[in-house]
């Protein structure tokens, strides 16, 4: 059935509107708390009634991933910044040849992504296959640190 008025217009004048005693309904206790306040006491009945499934798991998590923690650095990078690793002392220059400590960076395997340009000394604990072709092509050591 469709109203013709809304409720609240009806009410007008009934001070309380129907909502019983006007000291009683001021706060949150008239309703029984503010949301979902009381789920485990005083509105148990509404929740086994309403919402069953509230409480208790429900379903799994899938296990993560692990992920690969070695740092790794690529030859591009180490070929590009040779230099200014040597200014920042980071690396050392004997010759032509320029020794890096990759370790001393902060990582822990080489990778061969880019090209070389320099003959470089690279003390790295790991090395991928295809880095130590192109340190050696281009007369180079690849040292592994234990």
């Amino acid at each position: 059935m469709i109203r013709k008025t809304r409720k609240i217009n009806k009410m007008r004048g009934s001070r309380t509107i129907g909502g019983g005693c006007s000291k009683k309904r001021r706060g949150a206790g008239h309703r029984g708390g503010r949301g979902k306040a009381g789920g485990h006491k005083h509105m148990w009945s509404w929740v086994v009634k309403f919402d069953p499934d509230r409480y208790g798991k429900s379903g799994f998590k899938r296990p993560l991933k692990t992920i690969n923690k070695t740092k790794t650095i690529n030859l591009d990078y180490l070929d590009d910044n040779a230099e200014k690793l040597v200014a920042k002392e980071l690396a050392v220059k004997e010759g032509e040849k320029i020794i890096i400590d990759v370790t001393q960076m902060g990582y822990e395997k080489v990778l061969g992504k880019g090209k070389l340009t320099k003959p470089l000394t690279i003390k790295a604990r790991q090395f991928s296959q295809s880095a130590i072709t192109k340190i050696e092509e281009n007369g180079g050591e690849a040292v592994t640190l234990q």
